[in-house]
């Protein structure tokens, strides 16, 4: 019997996809608490609210999936309402309405307001600021800017997310001020293109004034810079990462390919030459930095010749950091005009041979750590572990540094300075240096 008569609404929201929709979601639910909503993450909820991703087809899949769960839970009279928000419903609601009708309402990336009118709550504009995190206490993402104006080929974000708009860095403080009040010490920037920062609002790459701001606020101690764009990227952020010791020396640049015909397809607007040249100016201005990138195999058109050169290239960077994708195939993309000719399963042993490529270069890199001290941060405890990162790891994406719990106590979101006496290819074994 359904009991929606005896139990106070309970607003349960689900995010999928990328740290960009964690953000979202967290904005969501600031915006519901603050009109006296009872909203949780993840947990039980008699209205759901699935916040999705529609960026490439196992996103999108897992995003189907999570929906028809919820609607045979709300068939079964477990949930009373469903409501899907963010980029798949923005790219695909017509086609969503006609295949799940059952839905109660779909909303867009832009239409927080309509939704929030759906949950019974008001938009309220003076909350600067004001989210209900979901990550660990110790770090938040900061999202300074939302869209994209690059026209790479392969990717529908814009599609989904519109033209750059940038935050201004008054509000990017406040909401630092306020992240760092309730106990946050590490800020990870997010934007589709952190590089492009300030060009709508300031006429000008402004990433590096945004971070001498940031570095001023009370209680951070380490700013993380995820999504750079390689194309005009600012030099000067460079000299505020030596400088200011509370920005990590680390980047994340996604880079996708190296081969010239490749990377002329996907319009990226660079070359193998420039971009090697600027991996190699990184290394002369910040020697100590840690560079992330992630690469996409199988684009159409990719000769085993581009990938011998992407694979050759990779041995010779010796990234610190390394992700790779196989290509997906999405509609309204400039790439989807193109033949996606490259069979799946070359694709799948072209990424598996990258990662074990990468796999050796991180276990090497990791061996010379041994013996080294750290300063971490402690993101949680696992098993007999307290599992922490150093300046050079992201959450969830990096290496974790293992502390063995039965030797030691420590906080989660304490810094401490360890000593490496064990490495893997993705892991670091230490104890803390009293």
């Amino acid at each position: 019997m359904r009991t929606k008569t005896l139990k106070k609404n309970k607003i349960n929201v689900v995010t999928l996809g990328c740290s960009k929709n964690v953000y979202d979601s967290e904005v969501l639910m600031g915006q519901l608490k603050a009109s006296g909503k009872d909203v949780v993450h993840e947990e039980e909820g008699n209205i759901v609210v699935i916040n999705t991703c529609g960026f490439i087809n196992n996103a999108k899949e897992e995003s189907v999936n999570t929906i028809l769960e919820f609607m045979q839970k709300k068939e079964a009279g477990i949930v009373d309402k469903v409501f899907v928000t963010g980029c798949l419903s923005e790219r695909y609601k017509p086609d969503l309405q006609k295949e799940i009708p059952d839905v109660d309402q779909y909303f867009g990336t832009t239409e927080l307001p309509g939704l929030l009118k759906a949950l019974g709550a008001d938009y309220k504009h003076e909350l600067i600021g004001e989210r209900l995190t979901t990550t660990p206490k110790n770090y938040a993402y900061l999202k300074i800017a939302e869209g994209c104006d690059r026209p790479c080929s392969f990717c529908a974000i814009p599609i989904m997310r519109g033209k750059h708009r940038s935050t201004p860095i008054e509000a990017l403080v406040i909401e630092a001020e306020k992240l760092a009040a309730n106990g946050v010490k590490e800020l990870i920037l997010i934007a589709q293109d952190l590089t492009y920062y300030g060009l709508d609002l300031y006429k000008k790459r402004n990433l590096a004034e945004l971070l001498e701001a940031l570095v001023k606020v009370e209680g951070i101690e380490w700013i993380r810079l995820h999504y750079a764009f390689p194309t005009g990227f600012p030099m000067d952020v460079l000299d505020v990462m030596k400088r200011e010791p509370k920005i990590c020396n680390y980047l994340d640049i996604p880079l996708q390919h190296i081969s010239d015909s490749i990377l002329k397809s996907m319009r990226r607007g660079t070359t193998k030459e420039k971009t090697t040249k600027l991996l190699k100016d990184f290394r002369a201005r910040v020697p100590e930095m840690t560079i992330r990138t992630t690469l996409i195999v199988g684009y159409p058109g990719e000769t085993q010749e581009d990938f011998e050169t992407l694979r050759d290239w990779v041995k010779e960077m010796r990234f610190e950091r390394l992700g790779c994708f196989t290509y997906s195939h999405e509609e309204n993309t400039h790439a989807y005009n193109l033949e996606d000719d490259v069979p799946e399963d070359v694709k799948i042993e072209r990424a598996n041979e990258i990662m074990e490529i990468q796999s050796q270069i991180s276990w090497e890199l990791n061996q010379a750590k041994i013996g080294q001290e750290f300063r971490v941060v402690i993101d949680r405890k696992e098993g007999n572990y307290f599992v922490g990162r150093t300046e050079f790891d992201s959450p969830d994406v990096d290496n974790e540094v293992l502390i063995d719990a039965t030797k030691t106590y420590l906080k989660t979101g304490e810094y401490t300075t360890v000593k490496i006496t064990e490495a893997e290819d993705f892991d670091l074994y230490a104890d803390v240096v009293n």
